[in-house]
């Protein structure tokens, strides 16, 4: 087999090359460079295995997404998965590393790096999921979950077992665990109002913020292991919400996108649009930025000009989420947002770009220390 078949298991050359950011001087890695679209999973979890040495990304290169892995900073392509296209954006990585779980359809399915032996956790029977993350040290699973005209969460164990569906009203995407209390999961209800939380037995939903459409409310996820809230008011600034007492202070008085905080909860990351000045680490103290380095991708989706969001319906035909949409003009395609995120040790920061006219993965050695 020459280095131009595809297939499960199959080694490819490197594509990686670096150069100097043109705007703060970090060293930049190209991983990709085949001219189809390769991106990284979402902005709620690390691309990088633990110990930041081999990077996951989805490629469209086969034809459809399928599950590669590139060694870091040069080394050979692998590719994971072959079988039917998987959710691009759903690949999360064991706390270990060596599981990667992801969605086809509407089952969860887990494989093993080692032997890339492949098998299914869950599936529900003509439904569709979107992309899935990990609680309780991986021992808990969420993805939110359309099944004709059921919308909701699904939640169970990694092992396959006590799954349950816990139903919404309206489009569900980006349930996350609570890092410190792992009975709770917030998740988004598209698109107003936004955010909610629910034990994953099913009791305690609530709404955590009320607001109506004159509000764009975006990219919630955790402030690290404080247990807080941090999102994003579009195109206004960047808020911290209480996680006990939902009290909110802003954290930015300018705009900010899509948003990764650290480990710690100390420092943000984000990229920016409209305009796009680069991405760029916050201190969550200060508010005060700092520049990693530009990311020159296309940062697409005609709404992000407007002040408020969408308002559409997803009907019985239609799929879970946007994120799925390689073509989508509403908010994507999500291939052309950057999505940074740090890696495991936060010495690098992963993104995507399709500067060169394919979305590509990069990564940016990360010298930003205030």
């Amino acid at each position: 087999m020459n280095a131009n078949e595809y297939g499960k298991g199959t080694l490819h050359p490197s594509e990686a090359t670096s150069y100097n950011s043109r705007s703060t001087g970090a060293r930049i890695h190209q991983i990709t460079r085949h001219p189809s679209i390769n991106h990284l999973s979402y902005f709620l979890q690390s691309s990088f295995t633990p110990d930041s040495r081999t990077l996951l990304f989805t490629s469209y290169r086969t034809g459809n997404a399928q599950l590669f892995e590139a060694a870091f900073p040069e080394g050979p392509i692998r590719q994971l998965t072959a079988a039917a296209p998987i959710h691009p954006y759903s690949p999360t990585l064991s706390p270990d590393g060596r599981r990667v779980y992801f969605v086809r359809g509407g089952a969860i399915w887990t494989l093993d790096r080692a032997t890339l032996h492949e098998s299914v956790i869950v599936e529900f029977k003509d439904a569709q999921l979107g992309e899935c993350t990990l609680g309780d040290n991986g021992q808990w699973m969420t993805a939110a979950i359309k099944q004709g005209s059921l919308q909701g969460i699904v939640t169970g164990r990694t092992d396959g077992d006590a799954w349950r569906i816990i139903p919404f009203t309206r489009t569900v995407i980006h349930p996350q665990f609570h890092p410190l209390d792992p009975e709770w999961i917030e998740f988004a209800g598209d698109p107003a109002p936004r955010m909610y939380r629910v034990r994953r037995d099913g009791t305690g939903m609530e709404c955590l913020y009320t607001h109506d459409g004159s509000q764009w409310i975006t990219h919630e996820t955790f402030l690290g292991t404080t247990g807080d809230l941090v999102f994003v008011h579009w195109p206004k600034r960047l808020y911290r919400m209480d996680w006990t007492t939902r009290a909110i202070s802003p954290i930015t008085d300018y705009s900010v996108w899509h948003i990764s905080p650290n480990r710690a909860g100390a420092k943000v990351l984000c990229d920016t649009n409209h305009p796009d000045e680069g991405i760029f680490q916050i201190d969550v103290a200060t508010g005060r930025r700092s520049r990693v380095c530009l990311s020159e991708s296309g940062n697409g989706g005609t709404q992000w000009t407007q002040p408020t969001p969408a308002n559409w319906k997803v009907d019985a035909k239609s799929t879970l989420s946007w994120l799925e949409v390689p073509t989508d003009s509403i908010y994507g395609p999500q291939w052309t947002h950057p999505h940074p995120c740090y890696s495991p040790d936060e010495k690098l920061v992963t993104y995507t770009s399709n500067q060169t006219g394919f979305a590509q993965v990069y990564v940016a050695e990360n010298t930003v220390t205030s």
